[in-house]
C-alpha cells in the first residue's frame, strides 16, 4: 500500500480516479487545488502524487517543480485533457514519471502508478543500501582507530553527518563514571560548558534506558545560573550507550533542532557498537604499550620509558621553567649476593629494592631500572638541594634495611648515588644522564654507600656504560 495525494480541480474525475487507486489497496488524500496539495505535502509524507496539468490558481506544472524540489524522492503521474507533445515534455523534464491524457482508463492509471512505485521502491531501496554502506564502512573507520584523541574526533564528525544530528557528544568511562571526551556542533562552548548542559543528565539516565538507545530530557547542570555561551538551541536529543557485553564502556548523545531523524535512530546504534570495539581495542592496545615501557622483573618503568619521559620533560621545564633532578643508583657489591646465595636470591632482592625507592619518593616522581642493579629516578619539580635530601633519604632507607627478612636472609645491601638536575647541570636529556652516571661512579670508585652530585671535574665514565642497557631482565645482574 502507498500513500497518494491525488490533485484535479475536477470532483468527478477527482471522485473517480480515488475510487480507482483506493480499490486498488492505496490510501488515498485527494484534493482540488495547488494550495491544498502544498499543505497536505507539508503535513504528511507521499510516495506518489497524481495531478492535473492544469488547476485553478496555480498550474500542475510550478506544483510538479514545487515537489521536485522540496521532496525529491516522490513519484509524481501527470494527467491532463492537453494532448498536446510539448506539455508532456515539459512535465517529464521536470521529473514526472509519467504523463496521461484523459480520459484515462483504470487500466492505465493502474499501469502507471504502479510503474512509478516501482521505481519510487527501487530507488528507495538504492538509498537504504547506500546508507547501509556508509554506515559499515565507517563503522569499520572507528573500530580500527587507535589513537584515543583521533577516535573522538572520527566520532563524533561520523555521528553527525550519518545520523543527521546537530550537535553530538561522545562520553567515555573514567574508572566508575563517564567523562565527556569529545563533541561538535556546540559553536565556542568549551568543555566546562557542555558539561554543564549534558554530563548530569547522561550519568542519571544511561544505565536505564535499553541498548538501541532512547531520546532523553536534559535538565543543564547550571544551578540556575545563565549560561553566557551562545549555545545552539536543541529541540531533543537521544541517546544511545557504548557496550562490550555487560560492560559501560561509553555512550554517545545526539542532539537534533527538530524531530530525532529516523536515520539517528536507526544508525546509532550501529555506530554504537563498533565504537565500544575500538574502545575495548584501545584499552588492550595500551596494556600492551606499558609492557614495552616496564621492566619484567622489578614492574617498574625501563630505560626505554626514562629516555621518553625525559623528552617531555625538557620540553615541559624549559617552558614553565621549572627545574628537575635525576638521581642514578648502583646497589654495592651486589655480585657478592648472586655468588654467595644464587641469583634468583639477587633478582628478589631487586624486586625489594624497587619498593623501597618507590617508598622514599612522591607518586608524581618517575622511579627506573636502568638495567642490572642500577636504577634512576626522575624527581620532578625538584632542583640539587631538593634531590640530595631525597637521595639522602634513599641511601638511608637502603642502608638500614634488611633485605629478604621473610624469606631468612636479612641481607644488608648500600647505594652509590649521583645527582644531576636541570638546568643547573645539563640542559639536554643525554648530559643530564651522563652527569648523574658521573657522580655515581665517582662513589662507585670510592668509599661505596656515598652521594655525590654532578661536577665539571668529574671522571668521564668508561664507555661501555654511554650505551643504552639492555632491556630489564635480559642484562646480566650485578657487579
Amino acid at each position: 500500500m502507498a500513500q497518494i495525494l491525488l490533485v484535479d480541480d475536477e470532483k468527478v474525475a477527482r471522485s473517480l480516479y480515488s475510487d480507482y487507486l483506493a480499490g486498488a489497496g492505496h490510501e488515498v488524500t485527494a484534493v482540488g487545488s495547488s494550495k491544498e496539495a502544498r499543505e497536505a505535502l507539508e503535513k504528511e509524507r507521499f510516495d506518489l502524487m497524481v495531478t492535473d496539468l492544469i488547476l485553478p490558481q496555480s498550474d500542475g506544472m510550478a506544483l510538479l517543480q514545487f515537489v521536485k524540489a522540496s521532496q525529491p524522492d516522490i513519484e509524481v503521474v501527470v494527467i491532463t485533457a492537453l494532448d498536446k507533445v510539448e506539455p508532456a515534455v515539459r512535465a517529464i523534464k521536470s521529473g514526472a514519471s509519467d504523463y496521461l491524457v484523459k480520459p484515462v482508463t483504470p487500466e492505465v492509471l493502474s499501469h502507471a502508478v504502479n510503474r512509478a512505485l516501482a521505481h519510487h521502491s527501487l530507488l528507495t531501496e538504492n538509498v537504504a543500501l547506500r546508507q547501509h554502506v556508509a554506515l559499515l564502512e565507517a563503522g569499520q573507520r572507528i573500530a580500527t582507530t587507535l589513537d584515543r584523541e583521533h577516535l573522538g574526533e572520527a566520532t563524533t564528525s561520523t555521528f553527525q553527518h550519518l545520523c543527521l544530528a546537530d550537535g553530538v557528544v561522545v562520553f567515555t568511562r573514567n574508572e566508575d563514571s563517564l567523562e565527556v571526551t569529545s563533541w561538535v556542533g556546540f559553536g565556542d562552548a568549551d568543555r566546562a560548558a557542555v558539561e554543564r548542559l549534558t554530563l548530569s543528565s547522561v550519568r542519571q539516565t544511561v544505565n536505564d534506558i535499553d541498548r538501541i538507545g532512547q531520546e532523553i530530557a536534559i535538565n543543564s547542570d547550571s544551578d540556575g545560573e545563565p549560561n553566557t555561551l551562545e549555545m545552539p538551541a536543541f529541540e531533543t536529543a537521544f541517546l544511545v550507550p557504548v557496550y562490550e557485553g555487560d560492560s559501560l564502556l561509553g555512550a554517545v548523545l545526539l542532539f537534533f533542532k527538530k524531530d530525532i531523524s529516523e536515520q539517528g535512530v536507526s544508525g546509532a546504534p550501529f555506530l554504537a557498537r563498533h565504537l565500544a570495539l575500538a574502545l575495548r581495542n584501545l584499552d588492550k592496545f595500551a596494556a600492551v604499550e606499558d609492557l614495552v615501557y616496564l621492566d619484567d622483573l622489578t614492574h617498574l618503568f625501563n630505560s626505554r620509558y626514562l629516555h621518553l619521559i625525559l623528552e617531555k620533560e625538557f620540553k615541559a621545564a624549559a617552558k614553565l621553567e621549572k627545574p628537575f633532578s635525576l638521581l642514578f643508583l648502583d646497589l654495592d657489591y651486589f655480585k657478592s649476593i648472586n655468588d654467595t646465595h644464587g641469583h634468583l636470591v639477587g633478582s628478589k632482592l631487586l624486586v625489594e629494592v624497587a619498593r623501597v625507592l618507590k617508598g622514599c619518593v612522591r607518586d608524581n616522581d618517575i622511579v627506573c631500572r636502568w638495567g642490572g642493579d642500577e636504577y634512576v629516578i626522575l624527581l620532578r619539580g625538584t632542583d640539587s638541594g631538593g634531590a640530595l635530601k631525597v637521595a639522602e633519604r634513599i641511601r638511608r632507607s637502603i642502608e638500614s634495611h634488611r633485605f629478604l627478612a621473610r624469606e631468612g636472609f636479612s641481607l644488608h645491601i648500600s647505594t652509590c648515588i649521583g645527582i644531576a638536575s636541570f638546568p643547573e647541570h645539563a640542559q639536554d636529556k643525554e648530559t643530564l644522564v651522563d652527569w648523574a652516571d658521573r657522580a655515581m661512579y665517582r662513589g662507585k670508585k670510592g668509599t661505596r654507600n656515598i652521594i655525590y652530585m654532578a661536577a665539571k671535574n668529574l671522571e668521564a665514565t668508561p664507555a661501555s656504560r654511554h650505551q643504552d642497557p639492555m632491556p630489564a631482565g635480559a642484562r646480566p645482574a650485578g657487579k
